[in-house]
């Protein structure tokens, strides 16, 4: 049952439903592994690393408040709780404690390399279903993708 009518027929609507579902609990994952890491952090690279921990998060944690209204706009309940992030994310898990600035670095190349290759999947599934969460998905992965090289960049290789 929804509350909200949908745009969509039923079918598209759940197409675009579970893509923009999986993504709103990608990055909410992908933002608290920054705040980890950025709270976390040590090394000589101190400083940099810390400031672009908090781009990650920013981006991440605004991204997942368009994902989930586009979700409400359809009529598909958006679930970010924790217990649902925790059971269904696809983010590598970070490990706890202090993490020195190259494991944080290296952590978030996988960390975008995971969600990035998830949300292009869920590019191509709502194409023929809504091309406006299609769209999102696009903006979104622009980025995702460019916030990866910037710590490909910073990672070496």
């Amino acid at each position: 049952m929804t509350v909200i009518n949908s745009p969509l027929p039923d079918k598209e609507r759940d197409i675009a439903g579970t893509a923009l579902q999986a993504t709103l609990v990608d990055l909410l994952d992908l933002s608290l592994v920054a705040k980890q890491a950025h709270w976390n952090l040590y090394g000589p690279r101190f400083r940099s690393i810390h400031l672009q921990l908090d781009e990650v998060v920013t981006t991440a944690r605004a991204y997942a408040d368009t994902v989930a209204e586009r979700a409400a706009a359809l009529g598909v309940s958006p679930d970010g709780r924790a217990a649902t992030v925790a059971a269904t994310s696809g983010v590598p898990e970070f490990s706890p404690g202090w993490t020195k600035d190259v494991d944080a670095v290296g952590a978030l190349v996988r960390a975008f390399s995971a969600v990035v290759e998830r949300v292009r999947e869920r590019i191509e599934q709502t194409g023929p279903a809504d091309a406006v969460t299609q769209d999102l998905l696009i903006g979104l992965t622009a980025e995702l993708e460019k916030q990866s090289w910037m710590f490909q960049a910073e990672h070496g290789g």
